[in-house]
């Protein structure tokens, strides 16, 4: 009998310790994984609502540009991609200011 119940307080000892490894788990991954994208989301947004006009940019698909206009009510972006080429791009897939881009 004693031994039956020194096994249930074992067992009850081991799914404590389960939850808490759990826990720490969520932690580690929340500061390691979750936490950066968040973070890394926000500066992408946030550098969404500052593109002004001759801000260099490139949008999802790649292509390199300076944006010619921005309407905020639509969240259309046009961006001029060469010598009388402009290509209209919706706002939340332009996404990083090019330093290193030739101006032509």
């Amino acid at each position: 009998m004693t031994q039956i119940i020194l096994a249930a307080q074992q067992h009850q000892g081991g799914s404590y310790s389960f939850l808490i490894m759990m826990v720490v788990l969520f932690a580690i991954m929340w500061f390691f994984m979750i936490r950066p994208q968040q973070k890394k989301q926000k500066e992408i947004r946030n550098f969404q609502n500052s593109i002004d006009k001759g801000t260099q940019v490139v949008t999802g698909g790649g292509i390199y540009g300076e944006v010619a206009s921005i309407d905020h009510a639509t969240g259309k972006v046009e961006v001029k991609i060469a010598n009388g080429v402009i290509v209209t791009v919706d706002k939340n897939y332009v996404f990083a200011a090019v330093q290193d881009m030739p101006v032509k």
